[in-house]
Formats: structure tokens, sequence, C-alpha cells
């Protein structure tokens, strides 16, 4: 219950939702003209603002400047994670082709450190949602075995349905041993925090960076998803510490 009432309430802060009831606030009170007037030009700087590489950027950059891409050697006997985020099982092709860009950007970097290491064993998560037939662990897995990584060396966690979870499965598999954690830059701060505040031992390996300079007055449909992307992430940590200063 906890799990979905977070993903409800999440979704209203996230720009196009936020917009929508604002707009449809509007509506309902027409009679008000001043009322709406107010309501409407924030509703339009708020649009304005997420849909600029100014504040796309703004949002993003404070994320993704807190961890640097990983490129130090790993030890033998090295655990390498890497964080779910979705895929499509009616795309054909097979599992590369089926995951999504994110999911397909995280792979591919976690299959690089792997390559960094010795002895390495690649570990994927992900449950598959009420709209797939398969776990997207295993989805990772089979696209992983496809970049040359061995079967015996891939661990899934096909139950793990975010991140909290993740943290929680791979406690419980290998304990507080070290390993490397992949995941998106915007989306690292996050995990980090939820890794270690289960007594684990992540190092950050980011990627899949979205921060990207452009014309400040030009208004693009990338800007607002890098906006929502960047939204997700301060609400989830506003989530997690409202979470475990109540508990």
């Amino acid at each position: 219950m906890m799990f979905w009432l977070k993903k409800v309430i999440s979704q209203l802060f996230m720009p196009i939702p936020l917009v929508v009831l604002l707009l449809l606030f509007c509506i309902l009170m027409l009679r008000n003209r001043k009322r709406v007037r107010v309501v409407l030009a924030v509703a339009v700087v708020i649009l304005v603002f997420l849909t600029s590489s100014v504040g796309s950027n703004l949002l993003t950059a404070s994320l993704e400047n807190q961890y640097r891409v990983n490129n130090q050697a790993i030890a033998a006997g090295c655990l390498v994670m890497v964080l779910g985020s979705g895929h499509d099982d009616e795309i054909p092709g097979g599992a590369v082709h089926q995951l999504s860009a994110t999911a397909l950007v995280r792979l591919t970097e976690g299959v690089r450190q792997y390559q960094l290491g010795k002895d390495c064993i690649l570990i994927v998560s992900g449950w598959g949602g009420s709209a797939s037939k398969t776990p997207h662990a295993k989805i990772m897995a089979a696209a992983a075995m496809q970049f040359g990584i061995p079967k015996d060396r891939i661990i899934t966690f096909p139950l793990a349905r975010d991140t909290i979870e993740e943290a929680q499965y791979l406690k419980w598999d290998v304990g507080s041993y070290p390993f490397r954690l992949v995941t998106s830059a915007t989306h690292m701060p996050r995990s980090m925090a939820i890794f270690q505040g289960q007594g684990l031992s992540p190092e950050a390996a980011p990627t899949d960076f979205i921060t990207r300079q452009g014309y400040w007055w030009q208004l693009d449909a990338n800007n607002l998803l890098s906006s929502q992307r960047a939204i997700h992430e301060y609400v989830g940590r506003l989530w997690l510490k409202l979470k475990y200063e109540s508990d």
C-alpha cells in the first residue's frame, strides 16, 4: 500500500500533472478572474522554467555534480550492481532492444565497470510491474549475456520494486561487502543515501548524465523530461527523509 501511495503522491509533483491540475483549477474558478490570472501565470512560469535549459540544468546539475565518472580499477572478487529502469516485453529483437534507454545506458556502464575488475559478479535488479510478463532483472541479465557476461557471473533480484528494496535484497545476499553501484547520475545521490543507510558499502559509478548546454531562450521537451527526472529525485529524497524520520 505504501509503495503505491508513494507513486501516486509523487506524480502530483511532476511537471505535466502539476500544470494540468493548475489549469483544471482555473476552469473551476472562471468566475473569479483575478485568481484565475494568478494561477495561469504560475502555470506558465512553471512550464517555461522547466522546459528551458536554464531551469532544467539548474535542477539536474546539483544532483549530477556530486559524483564523477568512475574509471578506477576494481580489486579481484568485485561486485557491480546495476539498478533497473524499465523495459517493454512487446518489442521484438531480444533483451537489449527491450530495455528502456535509461536501463540500456546503465547496463552498458555496468558492463564497463565489470570489465574494470577481476572475477567480478554483475548484479541486476527490478520487478516486472503490473504491465510486464517478465521481471526487469531477467531482461537485464539476458541483455548482459548478449554483451558477453557469462550467466554464472550474474545475480538477479527480480522482486525488488524500488531502490530501497534493491538495497535490502543486496544486504540479505552479500552483507556489507564493498561493491560498485551503477545508476543514473541524477539518481546517484539518493541511491547512495539509501544503500549507506542500510549499512552497505557502495562506491558510486554514475552514468546517464543529462545536464546539457543549450540556448536559454529555447523551450524544449527534452529539457522538460530532464526537469521531471530531477524533480522525481528531489521528491524521493523528501519522501526518504520523512519516512525514516517517522520511523
